[in-house]
């Protein structure tokens, strides 16, 4: 462990956006990546270095409320109680559910699942781990016989061929992906497997753009000409594994030859061969995937194709060799260690283990156990929309957004007889529903520990006071617990308590079945808890510090199956759930954008971090634009079956493939009109993992034509609910100074009428020419700027607005700045263009006007702008300039 560099005030915390699990040294006015910490070594990303940014909102929900009314949480929790207890009466304990989330911390989950499955007796706990995690935990489960993952990060630096499959790193696990880029070497080669071409394909030797839904056959492809080839390690499957033979027999009429391959996947035959040729000649390859592979109607199937070629070929468990799958949450792994799967127990136990019932419930001294498994996500929520659930407690997440067949759940959420949400925001999708809302601590408010993708627990510390009125998920959760009648068993008074608990009972009855054993942390004190340093699992021995840790799992061929052996699992080449047709001709891949996360409730609140990608967007090929009849720049609306569309930029992008489109997760109703991502997902799922098939949808596409298209403009302080009745898109970011609107629409408008209803006054300032449908207009207080109303015809002639933004942050406008209001902009202002780099807010005219004066590489740009210099997630569109200049200048 190196020293930590710490700075005054500073607390060593983790950060809570992806599963890479970063160390942080946080203040609440700053933050730092943690040297000190295993996972990062002192690499922050974006959102990381913009945390103390979204440590605060103004829309933090601060006291309990009940049908919309502040109580006491006396009164919130005697509430809570009274409907669960009522329910479990007169409908059995299978009425209520839980839905959690990979945000809270490993102690708020395990008293969740303990109170739920063992004390009110209702299997149905699931998560929103579920979108994106669970068919690799399936998958791990089928070959391995557990849930774990063998390698750890350092295996992808020590990697010979790293295969990257449905996962844009980059973006999606930065720190881990600069990590990566650092290791490279001579002779290191690097396959990209997605159909997008993305900013981590730009790091590929080698990019295999295959036809969405077709992992399977490419990986069943590869199985079959590894065994053609001689390149099997046949005395380790002799020695280790079960099942090859039926499933190389099912592989092979599947895949029986690379041409087959070629053509099913819609790639080259010689890429093909060439990544199998690759694959058997390196013996340290790292197969790391994400979500391209585990949201799929066949993602366990996917994964397994993945390990079975790595037990083919002995690859699991050694040094730079492994399959590795890259966790999207902070503790998605916690929650899969505690049970929060409507389908385990806890601490890896699951309920088709012989004796695992009995043993949880013995230990927990519980006679109400839940029996069987429950409600996986979409089942879930169908189950309280027919009326099975009448209580859902919802805590740290918002599925009115993420969840597919979105209108589906909204009607599930408004007809719950009583939902209760936790969380530490007053105003979102889901919380709208709530009969219940409970004010839950934020990050940096808490105590406890995460689970990285490598099976690394770290300590989360808080550094912040807990406002008055709010409280942590776990407490709230023993709270309610006792009002239950169960304080006997939910006596806890600090974390520490409920830690020590969880680790016991990883050990209890443990004689070696299970690879989950953290007992040597069951006597910590809450001193040595406080002080725990990152330490991976399994751990054995007694004294803190000196506990023997496994880096890497099964690297002795023993495995925690009945006969010891893995198993390779036969698999098939499942369709995905939709296909294009005429009236949806269009494939729809949904995902994340760089610099926000999840349903924006957290970054929504950094301006920077909405700089990179201000409006939801559309990505389409250019071929597609032109048959459409669309536009670059203006606005297009895709259907989906549900009838439902996502309203968004048009974005011309050659990286995705004819008739496939890209659409981001994060926008919700929020922050825009009409761009739910999950409006065009339908509730198919992988029929083993329960997970939604998220990466493959199906639409039509077309313009949206609107008369005018507007921006609006008003101090950061302060709420403004639009009238949005004459409005036909909207969307909504904020700004460094200012809180700013987009707004279109079709027909016509008085905008002095419709601001009214705004300002309560006539503008200072008007700009007014009809035959270009122009409308400008300044609202003041003396000289200082209250708002501004931009309308134009269309979006192409909007001017720079980050001079406007400027004169929100003026207390005192300058006579120039007031007479150049309605020009939006100053003559000796110099725009920044669209921003490329976020984390040193450098645009793209900035970086153009720099490769002008000389600066031709990228080491260049970032010695003189700095971009590209931390996080590195800029650099492939920065490369894009260059190679853009390149084109322009004369032979």
């Amino acid at each position: 462990m190196k020293n930590r560099r710490t700075t005054p005030g500073s607390t060593a915390t983790t950060c809570p956006y992806c599963g890479v699990g970063c160390g942080v040294l946080a203040k609440p006015d700053a933050v730092q990546g943690d040297l000190g910490h295993p996972a990062n070594n002192g690499r922050l990303c974006v959102k990381g270095s913009a945390l103390h940014e979204t440590v605060t909102g103004h829309d933090r929900l601060l006291a309990p409320r009940v049908a919309g009314h502040t109580v006491e949480w006396s009164e919130a929790i005697d509430r809570v109680a009274e409907a669960i207890r009522v329910s479990v009466r007169d409908h059995g304990p299978e009425s209520v559910a839980f839905y959690l989330s990979g945000q809270l911390l490993t102690e708020d989950y395990y008293i969740a699942n303990k109170l739920a499955k063992g004390f009110i007796g209702t299997p149905h706990v699931d998560t929103n781990s579920r979108l994106c995690m669970s068919s690799a935990v399936a998958a791990h489960k089928r070959a391995f016989g557990e849930d774990c993952v063998p390698g750890c990060y350092e295996d992808l630096e020590l990697a010979d061929l790293l295969v990257l499959a449905g996962s844009n790193a980059a973006w999606t696990h930065p720190v881990l992906y600069q990590r990566i880029k650092a290791s490279h070497r001579p002779g290191r080669k690097v396959v990209a497997i997605d159909p997008r071409q993305t900013a981590t394909t730009e790091m590929a030797d080698l990019h295999l753009q295959l036809r969405p839904g077709t992992d399977t056959l490419l990986f069943n492809g590869l199985l079959v000409w590894l065994h053609d080839h001689g390149a099997l390690a046949t005395q380790y499957l002799e020695q280790h594994c079960n099942g090859f033979e039926e499933t190389l027999s099912v592989a092979r009429a599947c895949a029986p030859s690379i041409l087959a391959v070629a053509r099913g996947c819609d790639l080259r035959a010689a890429d093909v061969e060439r990544f199998y040729r690759w694959f058997a000649e390196t013996d340290r390859t790292v197969t790391a995937f994400s979500q391209g592979i585990n949201q799929s109607v066949a993602g366990t199937d996917k994964a397994n194709a993945i390990i079975n070629c790595h037990l083919a070929t002995g690859r699991v468990g050694r040094p730079g060799a492994s399959p590795f799958s890259l966790t999207g949450q902070p503790n998605a792994m916690g929650g899969r260690e505690v049970g929060g799967l409507a389908n385990t127990l806890a601490a890896h136990m699951d309920y088709d283990t012989p004796g695992a019932v009995q043993r949880v419930a013995d230990f927990w001294h519980s006679e109400k156990l839940a029996a069987g498994p429950g409600y996986k996500a979409v089942d879930l929520f169908e189950a309280v929309h027919r009326g099975d659930i009448r209580v859902l407690w919802v805590m740290g997440t918002n599925p009115a957004v993420s969840l597919p067949d979105n209108a589906r759940v909204r009607e599930a959420l408004a007809r719950c007889e009583t939902l209760i949400v936790s969380d530490c925001v007053a105003q979102t999708d889901t919380t709208a529903f709530a009969d219940i809302l409970l004010p839950a601590a934020g990050w940096g408010e808490k105590d406890g520990t995460v689970t990285n993708s490598e099976r690394c627990i770290s300590r989360q510390r808080r550094f912040l006071p807990v406002p008055e009125g709010v409280r942590p998920d776990w407490r709230i959760i023993r709270d309610i617990a006792q009002a239950l009648g169960y304080g006997h068993a939910f006596d806890y008074q600090e974390p520490a308590e409920i830690f020590r608990e969880h680790a016991a009972l990883s050990g209890y009855g443990n004689g070696g079945e299970r690879v989950f054993d953290i007992s040597a942390l069951a006597k910590l004190s809450s001193t040595e808890y406080d002080r725990l340093q990152p330490v991976q699992w399994p751990l054995t021995g007694g004294n803190p510090g000196a506990w023997l840790q496994t880096r890497r799992l099964f690297s002795d061929g023993r495995f925690p199956t009945p006969d010891g052996r893995a198993r390779l699992v036969p698999v098939s080449n499942l369709p995905p759930g939709q296909q294009p047709d005429a009236r949806h001709p269009l494939i729809v891949n949904t995902g994340r954008i760089r610099d926000q996360w999840h349903t924006m409730t957290r970054t929504a609140l950094a301006p920077r971090l909405f700089a990179h990608r201000s409006e939801p967007f559309i990505e389409v090929h250019p071929k597609d634009i032109a048959t459409f009849g669309l536009i670059e720049g203006a606005l297009a609306t895709l259907t989906g079956h549900a009838r439902k569309g996502f309203t968004g930029r048009v974005r011309a992008s050659p990286a995705q493939r004819p008739g496939e489109v890209f659409v981001p997760i994060h926008w919700n109703r929020q922050f825009a009109s009409s761009a739910l991502a999950s409006d065009l997902i339908a509730p198919v799922v992988d029929p083993i993992s329960g997970q939604p098939e998220a990466k493959f949808g199906v639409a039509s596409l077309r313009p949206l034509i609107t008369r005018w298209q507007a921006r609006l403009m008003l101090p950061a302080a302060g709420g403004t609910a639009l009238d949005a009745t004459s409005l036909d898109y909207w969307s909504h970011q904020a700004l460094p100074h200012s809180r700013s609107w987009w707004l279109a629409g079709r027909r016509s408008m008085d905008w002095r009428e419709w601001a009214q209803q705004i300002f309560a006054r006539e503008p200072e300032l008007v700009m007014q020419d009809s035959a270009r449908r122009r409308f400008r207009a300044a609202w003041l207080t003396g000289n200082r700027l209250d708002g501004v109303l931009l309308v134009e015809s269309c979006v192409q002639t909007m001017p720079d607005l980050g001079w406007l933004d400027d004169c929100f942050g003026s207390e005192n406008l300058t006579p120039e700045q007031r007479r150049s209001l309605l020009a939006a902009g100053s003559i000796d202002a110099e725009p920044t263009g669209p921003l490329v780099c976020s984390c040193f807010q450098v645009g793209e005219r900035q970086i153009n006007q720099a490769i002008e004066d000389g600066a031709a590489s990228v080491e260049a740009l970032g010695q003189r702008l700095q971009c590209g210099s931390n996080c590195g997630s800029c650099i492939p569109e920065i490369r894009g300039l260059l190679a853009k200049s390149a084109d322009r200048e004369p032979a």
